[in-house]
């Protein structure tokens, strides 16, 4: 597909779905079976009729089953979650919000980033990506945008790069309601059926130590307290963990499958140069993190590939939930050298003031979940 040239095919595209989803709700025909009055479906609760369109379009149309959506999939993480789904087999739709987006993504497509062709074939095949731009604070924008979609991958996250922090206590507030309309426009999209949301360690790990009885385990099922991420301006965990939240409220009133994954620190190849402000923003208490030993790192492509994993595990019913991914934790100052070297920054920002680890509470990260998910050999769906 590549990038569209223009947007009329689109909107001829879309205004037609639009028309043959209006008939499907306005005729006999809506259901096979004694159909309903029109005084009946405005009856209905919403998500029966959610149930109704989608089933109209599957009978009436046929829907790509290995078409997704991207959303921000040109940062660091998007761009190799679109590479790995297009290594699986899918065709993927890359979601931007603005011009300078496009003309990034030129400039991948130029330098070869993106994944043209089957990596499977020998063969030459035609580009199965393609380009759709939507603003994240307009639900009906994100509905144009996953039109025919059979999956969205959500992971958009918000940066101030004219920041020292990278990101602010208002991006917060905006990753909160991005994750809202996310999730509502999933639901009203008929052909979506499964969301995998990116959150973060972050939305875990934080909480009261002072407090007795802490679990010293801590897996998905650990949240992060919200009070404490604002005692100590965490921003973004604070974003990270009330965005998850949100998703997960919204999914409890739709019939759209949630699955949120909560990576450590992401590291990878050029990480400097594709990946800063929020790498930064992570980074904002790492010093705690260290000597609590919950500062974990998680390469890209690893987390790319637990996307995916997640995604076709759907399919069945152990794929939902929540889970945590990481590689390994930074608990040396070896690694943290390592890190900081490769993040360009002096390794005494993570280091300096630890406290002493015999002295404190030591908690132990556990992503079993995951990685009984990742063993198992891998299928396409």
């Amino acid at each position: 597909m590549g990038i569209m040239g223009t947007s009329e095919i689109l909107k001829a595209d879309l205004e037609e779905f639009r028309r043959l989803l209006l008939q499907g709700c306005t005729t006999s025909t809506t259901t096979k079976n004694n159909p309903p009055t029109s005084q009946e479906v405005e009856k209905l609760p919403s998500r029966e009729i959610r149930d109704m369109r989608r089933d109209e379009l599957l009978d009436d149309h046929e829907v790509d089953e290995k078409l997704v959506c991207v959303t921000s999939g040109i940062s660091f993480l998007g761009l190799a979650i679109v590479n790995q789904l297009l290594d699986y087999g899918y065709t993927v739709r890359i979601l931007i919000e603005n011009q300078d987006d496009l003309e990034k993504l030129r400039e991948m497509e130029e330098f070869d980033e993106i994944r043209n062709s089957d990596s499977n074939s020998n063969a030459s095949r035609v580009r199965n990506w393609g380009v759709v731009m939507a603003k994240l604070n307009e639900v009906e924008s994100l509905c144009d945008a996953f039109q025919g979609c059979r999956g969205v991958f959500h992971t958009s996250a918000f940066a101030d790069p004219a920041g020292i922090s990278g990101y602010s206590k208002s991006m917060a507030d905006l990753e909160v309601k991005a994750s809202q309309n996310v999730m509502e426009a999933c639901s009203k999209t008929a052909s979506v059926r499964k969301c995998v949301f990116t959150s973060s360690l972050l939305a875990c790990v934080w909480r009261d130590n002072n407090l007795n009885e802490l679990p010293q385990l801590l897996d998905h099922s650990c949240w992060s307290d919200e009070s404490v991420c604002r005692e100590k301006k965490l921003w973004l965990a604070l974003g990270k963990t009330l965005a998850e939240k949100a998703a997960w409220k919204k999914a409890e009133y739709s019939d759209v499958k949630l699955a949120t994954i909560c990576p450590g620190f992401i590291t990878g190849p050029e990480l400097c140069r594709r990946n800063p402000t929020s790498s930064i923003a992570y980074l904002k208490g790492a010093q705690e993190m260290y000597a609590e030993g919950t500062l974990a790192s998680s390469d890209v492509s690893k987390v790319a590939e637990a996307h995916v994993r997640v995604y076709e595990a759907m399919n069945k019913t152990g794929g939902r939930g929540r889970y945590i991914c990481f590689d390994h934790v930074i608990d040396s100052e070896e690694e943290v050298v390592k890190l900081t070297t490769q993040m360009g920054i002096p390794a005494n920002r993570i280091t300096s003031n630890a406290r002493n680890n015999d002295s404190v509470s030591r908690f132990r990260l556990s992503n079993w979940k995951l990685s009984r998910l990742m063993s198992r050999r891998s299928r396409c769906c």
